[in-house]
């Protein structure tokens, strides 16, 4: 049996970024507040908007930093070696475009940038429906029993 395509850590760390990103995610909706999250004890921080939306950037410039690693790998070794799985194509798309309605929700956070309201709200509605969907991905992955991204040629 052939040893594992990538490396723990990347998995590792990119389950990690996408956990923490989706729950700061919805704690920034008032989800914490609303289901009374914030009286549990240590973790009344879930609550404080300001906090969870630096958190949520820090697990983005996590999810960047694994998304490069295994880019540069994928390019410089891994392409001659590795194909991706037919779940891996969909995971890797669905996460191109949160990266991207990420920038996107990013550049519209910038001071002095205004957008159309419409625009706005496909950003966010895009950025939602795919980390829902991620999760999904992620679920059919777990039941499949074949979370890899990808598989040896």
């Amino acid at each position: 049996m052939k040893a594992r395509p990538y490396s723990k850590w990347i998995s590792r760390l990119f389950i990690l970024s996408m956990t923490m990103l989706g729950l700061t995610g919805m704690f920034q909706m008032p989800l914490a507040k609303r289901y009374a999250l914030t009286t549990v004890p240590g973790l009344a921080w879930t609550g404080d908007f300001f906090l969870v939306h630096k958190l949520h950037y820090l697990f983005a410039a996590l999810l960047l930093f694994v998304v490069a690693v295994a880019a540069v790998n994928w390019l410089l070794e891994w392409h001659t070696r590795l194909t991706l799985t037919r779940l891996g194509v969909v995971r890797v798309t669905i996460l191109a475009g949160i990266l991207i309605s990420g920038g996107l929700r990013v550049y519209r956070n910038l001071p002095g940038v205004t957008l159309h309201p419409d625009a706005v709200m496909t950003i966010e509605w895009v950025h939602l429906c795919l980390a829902m969907a991620m999760g999904v991905a992620a679920l059919v992955a777990l039941i499949r029993k074949g979370s890899a991204y990808a598989k040896w040629k």
